[in-house]
């Protein structure tokens, strides 16, 4: 009988830390934002390491968009690649469990739609066919910038 409830007690606790963690890696670490967006809270090199990897994305959408403009498509695939999926494999678990799941969702599909505009850079889409795979790229760019902010966590609590 002792055993039975030990393990009751077992499993209700790891359930409870289940529903904890899934909670936490749905929600993010967030707060009301000085705007109508929601503020992502981080750590000081936490926030810059994301907006390191929003600078490589824009860089990337240069080089890109240039690639595009000198029909060079080896460029525009070497400069979409760079910023794809592989760029995001290794992010730090701690840091992504404090960021909202919207927000990760639309950062993977912008990583996972560089590697589509790669791709078909390489297979020899046009370049309207490449702009417009662009245009939907930078569409969840401004989405996410209008819905979302990184705030630097109060150290003096």
């Amino acid at each position: 009988m002792k055993s039975s409830k030990l393990a009751m007690a077992a499993i209700v606790l790891w359930v409870a830390t289940v529903a904890a963690f899934g909670w936490f890696f749905v929600r993010g670490n967030t707060a009301a934002g000085t705007d109508d967006r929601t503020a992502i809270v981080l750590a000081p090199q936490e926030r810059d390491l994301i907006l390191l990897e929003m600078r490589g994305l824009l860089i990337a959408t240069h080089d890109i968009l240039d690639g595009i403009n000198q029909n060079n498509m080896q460029q525009v695939a070497q400069a979409a690649r760079t910023v794809g999926m592989n760029s995001a494999a290794d992010v730090n678990p701690v840091l992504m469990s404090k960021l909202p799941l919207p927000f990760k969702a639309q950062g993977m599909g912008v990583h996972h739609s560089m590697d589509d505009l790669a791709i078909a850079a390489e297979s020899g889409q046009t370049a309207p066919e490449l702009l417009k795979m662009l245009t939907g790229t930078l569409s969840s760019c401004v989405a996410c910038h209008s819905a979302w902010q990184l705030k630097v966590a109060d150290s003096s609590k």
